[in-house]
């Protein structure tokens, strides 16, 4: 049976003593989520922004179901899907542009409860931020916070934390969330040291296209008119395609070795230097590259888990999003994980009864809890899918394309367990389309934010009082995940 559709969550109303002031460093898409989930539960917040204005920037943004479960349980269902588009299906191709195999979405989403969309990025920020201000969040622009200072109130148990602004303002707070992105300061801060993202060897071309131009086209047109999300795979290098805001844009991402110079994150692309790399390519592709008039290209890095804890030992900072575990865009769940640190965070908070560092650190013990492990395995996969997507011509090749069609069998017929595929000679989390049962959406696309809560909330009581079998668990699969059901 498919999970129940999230109910819509209603904001929680606190005493005084029981409600936190929150400062979030960061407007992106964790930072907003952060602050929507955390006014939800009844606390104040205020988003410091280093930009100058919040403007609308970026291309296309996969959400999968587990993504659009939490901006369900947000209120912004009705919003939210009047500008996403919903894809048919997921095909993966060979280069030269045979299909290999595909995956049905629709089907997931009826397993899971929830859809998948696609959305230009600045449609979902914008969407983020509105809410965020609706609930009730104060958002300073031009803040750029280079510091974190700490004051202790013996009278209340409890420390106070000081965003320290680069024009010299200070901000004070309960709780200061680092949500800073991939080049995070508060991340440096919390460890005592610089800590620079890891380089991945990969970049990304990132370009989007009219589709008036492509419906001109015989071979371009389909690609508009029947929506669905396209990867081809190749010799060091993989392309992804769908369509955008009601089939106006066509967002296309080409992924490359990366030729940026040192200390370059973002710079300007050469459009004849992009095309030359896809030239003997699926004809399709140098057809739409040739719509293409500017473009630019974005490193690719990541950031593994963060040592020993995400979390500064006295409760009132902590971090979430890219800050903490960025990863590669390969399995389209970088902002996903961000959204769920941000809800899940919030949820925390909606369980505290007071603001002495104990219960502080309480929430942020579970808060860390749900989340370790699992954004930790996404970066883990992310990075084989670098690998599956760029393997060359040859015998590796031709046996992951043998385990993308045999997992294909298990098309349309619903949720598989593991003896179904020990019957095939086949391996759970092996398949290389990622999303399918065969491979992480088991545990991927099923996560429900609200469940891990409240089994993790549980476990730590456990421990407290001494039941043994609050003992950690693997937070893995869904079968864990829902166990408090």
């Amino acid at each position: 049976m498919a999970p129940a559709k999230p109910e819509v969550i209603q904001k929680q109303h606190r005493d005084a003593e029981s409600q936190l002031h929150v400062i979030i460093v960061g407007a992106g898409l964790g930072g907003l989520g952060a602050a929507i989930s955390t006014l939800l539960a009844g606390h104040t917040v205020t988003v410091l922004e280093s930009a100058l204005q919040i403007a609308e920037v970026g291309a296309g943004i996969q959400c999968l179901p587990n993504s659009s479960r939490v901006l369900i349980a947000w209120g912004m269902e009705k919003t939210l899907s009047e500008q996403a588009t919903r894809p048919k299906q997921c095909n993966m191709l060979g280069w030269k542009g045979e299909q290999i195999s595909y995956m049905d979405f629709h089907e997931y989403e009826e397993e899971t409860g929830t859809p998948f969309w696609d959305f230009h990025r600045a449609s979902l920020h914008m969407s983020l931020l509105d809410r965020a201000v609706e609930l009730g969040a104060k958002i300073e622009t031009d803040a750029r916070v280079v510091d974190i200072e700490y004051i202790y109130s013996p009278e209340n148990s409890s420390t106070q934390a000081i965003a320290v602004l680069a024009n010299g303002g200070r901000r004070s707070a309960d709780l200061v969330v680092g949500a800073d992105g991939i080049n995070s300061k508060c991340r440096e801060i919390l460890l005592g040291k610089p800590d620079p993202p890891i380089l991945t060897g990969d970049l990304a071309y990132r370009l989007l296209l009219k589709t008036e131009d492509m419906l001109k086209d015989e071979d371009l047109k389909s690609f508009v008119e029947d929506p669905q999300v396209n990867y081809w795979l190749g010799p060091d290098a993989h392309a992804v395609n769908y369509v955008l805001r009601g089939g106006k844009l066509f967002n296309m991402v080409l992924l490359v070795p990366d030729d940026m110079p040192a200390g370059a994150n973002t710079l300007a692309g050469n459009v004849d230097e992009m095309r030359a790399l896809y030239k003997d390519w699926d004809p399709r592709i140098p057809k739409l590259l040739a719509l293409c008039e500017s473009v630019y290209k974005w490193r690719l890095c990541i950031r593994p888990g963060l040592d020993p804890t995400w979390s500064h030992e006295n409760g009132a900072f902590t971090i979430l999003g890219d800050a903490a575990h960025a990863t590669l865009p390969y399995l389209a769940s970088g902002a996903g994980m961000s959204l769920e640190d941000g809800h899940v965070l919030g949820l925390c908070l909606g369980r505290l009864n007071g603001k002495a560092d104990a219960a502080k650190k309480e929430a942020l013990d579970v808060y860390e809890r749900c989340r370790r492990e699992r954004t930790e395995r996404v970066v883990s996969r992310g990075n084989y899918q670098q690998h599956l997507y760029h393997v060359h011509d040859g015998a590796e090749r031709d046996e992951r394309d043998r385990l993308l069609k045999k997992f294909g069998s298990f098309n349309g017929k619903g949720k598989i367990n593991e003896g179904e595929f020990q019957n095939l000679g086949l391996k759970e989390e092996t398949d290389p389309l990622p999303w399918r049962w065969g491979g992480v959406g088991k545990w991927l696309l099923t996560y429900d934010c609200e469940v891990d809560v409240a089994r993790r909330w549980g476990e730590m009581e456990r421990e407290r009082t001494g039941d043994k079998k609050g003992k950690r668990g693997s937070i893995g699969s869904e079968e864990a995940v829902r166990a408090v059901l």
